[in-house]
């Protein structure tokens, strides 16, 4: 039997050693389906922690700009730009959820990947907010 052949039988014989079956909670948020390759869902575990950071940071902005630009924007300009920022977090937080479990399920399923929603939700709104400061700024008296 060649070297390939034994890796193979190894591996297929500790894939079903190790395949534990999971809880209701589980089955009933994943669907069903076959376990994925534990580097995929590992993956996309990574993604939506990436995801998840990015919301940190757009709330640390939101903050940051209430609680520090008062003498920079008008107090309505402050608190849209604050809010927006804040809003972005939440919305971004939430997708990423859905779209972890949206490409868990699809991979457990062999199906295709959805598209990421958030992408042009979470570009138009830091667009938004990019333009608002760069506005202020060009206008703003020196």
């Amino acid at each position: 039997m060649s070297s390939a052949g034994k890796a193979s039988d190894s591996a297929e014989g500790s894939e079903a050693r190790t395949q534990v079956p999971r809880g209701r909670f589980a089955a009933r948020i994943l669907g069903g389906g076959e376990e994925p390759d534990p580097r995929f869902t590992l993956a996309n575990e990574r993604t939506f922690l990436a995801w998840i950071r990015t919301a940190l940071a757009f709330l640390a902005g939101g903050i940051a700009v209430e609680a520090f630009t008062s003498g920079m924007f008008p107090v309505g300009i402050r608190r849209t730009l604050a809010v927006l920022l804040l809003v972005l977090a939440m919305m971004l937080a939430s997708a990423a959820g859905f779209r972890w479990l949206g490409i868990e399920r699809a991979m457990r399923c062999r199906g295709p990947l959805p598209l990421p929603i958030l992408v042009p939700v979470l570009a138009a709104g830091a667009a938004v907010a990019a333009g608002i400061v760069v506005i202020f700024v060009l206008v703003r008296p020196v």
